[in-house]
């Protein structure tokens, strides 16, 4: 499944393009594009993925740390990736939601699958348009995405002169994954969770799954896009800035201090020797304060 180049060289989304994607309302937008921007998977990859090949990983304290995704299932060109928190909660979310409407959520369950009415439905009704899942393939997802771009006002109709917008759904938000993991990953640990051959590397490098995905960890912050973990970064940042800058001012006071100290003994020094010279010269004579020899 060869990559277009010259669709990755475009220009990724924004944190803001992405956040007002997300709030597009089709329950289906946020798991669609918090994993393809955490995992860097093609649209393709969605004709393939079942609620079995997504396994999250747990810490001691009962905590997801990530998702082991498992792409292209069953063909020639399977391998693994994973998603974020964030990116495994809303497509776990997602798989509740389906449930609580009456459908048997399995292994084969397919991740994504078609919209059905939630609303001013009898109670009849509701389980049964539920309960037939139809697998929404990747030209249904690429619409869906189109559509929400469109909708949010992110998407614009071209200029005079220009030819193509800034970035595309899905490539931009592969290319976002990308740019954003090769930041703190491996750039060959990146290779391997976008299912990139890596030649000749291939055979002296050939890291476990679980060294992948402890770099991987490291990308997680830089791959997610909403909830505490966000904004917890963010004011950290700015207090760091705020630090720094505090800083800056505090050391250039001391240091605007220490020159005054030392242009000010630096005059009492040349003070000194100017009245010693003039003593030493005879041109003036030391004041003798006789007061102190009284008895």
């Amino acid at each position: 499944m060869a990559e277009n180049q010259t669709a990755i060289d475009l220009l990724t989304p924004t944190v803001e393009e992405i956040q007002k994607l997300i709030e597009y309302p089709d329950r289906r937008i946020k798991p669609i594009v918090y994993t393809m921007i955490s995992s860097g998977i093609r649209l393709g990859a969605w004709d393939f993925i079942k609620w079995k090949h997504v396994k999250p990983f747990v810490d001691e304290q009962g905590k997801v740390t990530a998702a082991r995704l498992l792409v292209y299932a069953g063909d020639p060109e399977q391998y693994y990736t994973f998603i974020t928190p964030e990116a495994y909660n809303a497509v776990k979310d997602w798989m509740d939601f389906r449930a609580s409407y009456g459908e048997d959520i399995t292994g084969e369950s397919w991740v994504m699958r078609d919209i059905w009415q939630t609303t001013n439905v009898d109670y009849g009704a509701r389980w049964g348009l539920a309960t037939a899942p139809k697998q929404l393939k990747s030209g249904g997802i690429k619409r869906l995405l189109e559509r929400a771009l469109w909708e949010q006002g992110i998407r614009q109709p071209l200029k005079n002169g220009e030819k193509r917008h800034e970035w595309k759904s899905a490539h931009g938000f592969r290319k976002y994954y990308k740019t954003h993991a090769e930041q703190v990953m491996k750039p060959i640990n990146v290779e391997v969770t976008m299912g990139h051959g890596i030649g000749v590397s291939a055979s002296y490098y050939r890291p476990s799954e679980m060294e992948v995905l402890n770099d991987y960890l490291k990308a997680v912050d830089s791959l997610t896009i909403s909830g505490d973990r966000m904004i917890l970064k963010k004011q950290v940042q700015q207090l760091e800035e705020k630090s720094m800058n505090n800083e800056y001012i505090i050391r250039g006071k001391l240091a605007e201090r220490d020159e005054q100290i030392q242009l000010l003994t630096k005059k009492q020094q040349q003070f000194e020797q100017m009245i010693q010279s003039l003593i030493d010269s005879g041109q003036l004579k030391p004041q003798i304060n006789h007061s102190l020899y009284q008895t």
